[in-house]
């Protein structure tokens, strides 16, 4: 396996987004890999349609969907038991270029201090318009943004889960992803562990990706398109990174930003009348106050 990289993909319900992501992958110039394909509340039938046509692919069959950290974490653990060099994270939702590998390995080997690296991710629909060149923090108020301009800095405050490539030495150090989070905000929280370990988090912009743009977290009806529960585990995993890494932080901006913050969604939800969002984000809060750190 040496100097073999796991490409873990999870998909949830989306085959044929996850077939194309796998269509572009296998055109990659890179060739030292293998994709681990992570079936969060597998339809089997679908599932086979999509195996019969790529051979190469390991699969694991979840009965139900366990989230993006947990089946993640699957893959990363049958990575590490099986000696892979490197890990990767792609979302389903994305296309590859041909040569978007190789930068993002020889960008982790030219340096022990970089912790993880993500490629320039664009808007798939718009190629020249940037979905992601990073992520940045913001120390007082605690909110989180994505960087537009790859040519900023490359180093990041925190990588994207959408793309990320690291060493699996680097992951036996910093652990697993915290499963709490279930979805949204895993990818923070790893960065900051990483960063507490003393390494760099990259950007590559000489690598691309053309990100689709989520479908599982949209749900057209009265309630609006984005479905309760993203809005849910929005302000729960929000309210758990911020206390997970509360040394970071400036807490009276934290306090004055959540306080806003629930205002508007709070006035917003109840002149558009969707009184179920309303009261899930007040149960988010609750649950990430009350949910014990990892």
């Amino acid at each position: 396996m040496d100097n073999k990289l796991a490409i873990i993909i999870v998909n949830w319900k989306q085959y044929e987004l996850t077939s194309k992501c796998l269509s572009s992958i296998y055109k990659s110039k890179f060739k030292n890999f293998e994709v681990l394909l992570i079936d969060n509340e597998s339809n089997f039938k679908k599932l086979k349609n999509l195996s019969d046509n790529f051979k190469k692919l390991k699969v694991f069959q979840n009965e139900y969907n366990r989230g993006f950290g947990a089946a993640n974490n699957q893959g990363i653990n049958y990575a590490i038991q099986n000696n892979f060099k490197y890990v990767m994270l792609l979302n389903n939702d994305t296309e590859v270029d041909e040569n978007f590998i190789d930068p993002l390995i020889n960008t982790t080997n030219k340096d022990n201090l970089i912790g993880a690296v993500q490629p320039l991710i664009m808007n798939y629909n718009n190629k020249n318009s940037v979905w992601s060149a990073g992520g940045y923090i913001n120390k007082f108020f605690g909110y989180t943004s994505t960087i537009k301009n790859p040519n900023r800095n490359l180093r990041l405050d925190w990588v994207t889960g959408c793309c990320i490539l690291l060493k699996v030495d680097i992951i036996k150090k910093v652990g697993l992803i915290d499963e709490n989070f279930f979805a949204y905000y895993e990818d923070v929280d790893w960065s900051f562990r990483i960063k507490d370990l003393g390494f760099s988090l990259n950007l590559v912009n000489t690598s691309l990706v053309y990100h689709h743009g989520s479908k599982s977290s949209k749900n057209s009806s009265f309630e609006g398109n984005l479905s309760p529960k993203v809005h849910y585990l929005n302000f729960k995993n929000h309210i758990y990174l911020l206390r997970k890494h509360i040394n970071k932080f400036n807490f009276l901006g934290l306090i004055l930003y959540q306080s806003i913050k629930l205002f508007f969604y709070s006035v917003y939800f109840i002149l558009r009348l969707r009184f179920n969002k309303l009261r899930i984000i007040y149960q988010g809060i609750i649950d990430g106050l009350k949910l014990e750190i990892k």
